[in-house]
């Protein structure tokens, strides 16, 4: 059965301390952005914030990025960032952008920074390990504008991408089972949050 974006609720990261290098895990760049559910497909594309909020028309140009995509209806799960040139992720310059509910002249362009692939071809994949949903996510996303599927390295690299992410002074690391399911709002074991310190702490917004 297919996935309902209106009911459909983020997956949530845990926080807590990991050993690195154990070999079920893998690692992704935490960027600081909107948590965007994303649903489209057949023309179409529509946006909704971790809170609910329908926020397509805050970011038109993922929606005409997103909605090109052959097949569908697809369901993605990223972040809604504003990047700079190193690939650095800056929320007060996103927040300034998406205040606005619109695009406007001199807006910062967004990068819709996906991880994640919920739904293809209307076909519930979340309990698809995380690695083969993110196998399909990378052949079904690249080369798509104003979209990033994003990447992932093994365990034994973890340690190394966390020092580049301090030297970067991006947020941090999110640390992932490599055969999880996606669990829609609940609060994961299998996801953790590995932040740099004296990173801005997210729940300084509501988003």
């Amino acid at each position: 059965m297919p996935l309902a974006l209106a009911n459909l609720k983020p997956m949530l990261l845990d926080e807590r301390l990991l050993p690195w290098g154990d070999q079920a895990w893998i690692y992704e760049l935490k960027f600081d952005g909107y948590r965007v559910l994303a649903e489209f497909g057949h023309g179409s594309a529509r946006l909704k914030t971790r809170n609910g909020a329908d926020c397509t028309a805050w970011f038109p140009e993922l929606a005409r990025s997103l909605a090109s995509v052959k097949g569908g209806p697809h369901i993605a799960d990223g972040e809604v960032c504003v990047l700079d040139e190193y690939g650095r992720s800056s929320f007060d310059r996103l927040q300034d952008r998406a205040r606005r509910r619109r695009w406007y002249e001199g807006a910062d362009p967004v990068t819709y920074c996906v991880f994640d692939l919920l739904q293809e071809n209307g076909k519930d994949i979340t309990q698809m390990p995380l690695l083969k949903r993110k196998a399909r996510m990378l052949k079904r996303l690249a080369g798509v504008p104003s979209v990033l599927p994003m990447t992932h390295i093994a365990a034994e690299q973890g340690a190394e991408l966390f020092e580049m992410a301090k030297q970067l002074r991006l947020e941090g690391l999110v640390a992932k089972k490599g055969d999880s399911v996606y669990k829609p709002g609940v609060r994961s074991s299998d996801w953790v949050k590995i932040k740099r310190k004296g990173a801005i702490p997210p729940e300084r917004f509501r988003r």
